[in-house]
């Protein structure tokens, strides 16, 4: 499953200049067009919401580069959720990302891969 979440958000094409709402709009289609049930802004628990879950697969958005010690409390908190059995990140490059949190395997999808026009 979490190949085929990575695959899915590999077809954003957002720009550089898009916001968090329109990439938002953007997972949710290209899930849709790849089969998948994703379901947005998830309460996980308290104080605990994620932006995508498709299946066991937590999905968290992130438009620009996110302070490393608070991204890690966030996920960390949703690691420690029974419903999350892995987590993806997409946000900037350069975001230093631990494999595992909580025994959850964590993947970073670099959004600058994503902006602008898909080459052949």
């Amino acid at each position: 499953m979490t190949g085929r979440v990575v695959r899915a958000l590999g077809m954003i094409r957002c720009g550089a200049a898009c916001t968090e709402e329109e990439l938002h709009l953007q997972a949710a289609q290209v899930f849709a067009d790849a089969g998948l049930d994703a379901a947005h802004e998830v309460r996980l628990g308290p104080r605990c919401r994620i932006d995508f879950m498709v299946g066991g697969v937590g999905v968290e958005i992130k438009k620009s580069r996110p302070d490393r010690a608070k991204l890690l409390e966030q996920l960390s908190r949703y690691a420690a959720c029974d419903q999350v059995d892995a987590l993806i990140v997409a946000a900037p490059r350069g975001v230093d990302l631990p494999r595992e949190i909580g025994g959850k395997r964590v993947i970073l999808v670099a959004l600058e891969r994503l902006w602008g026009i898909s080459l052949p």
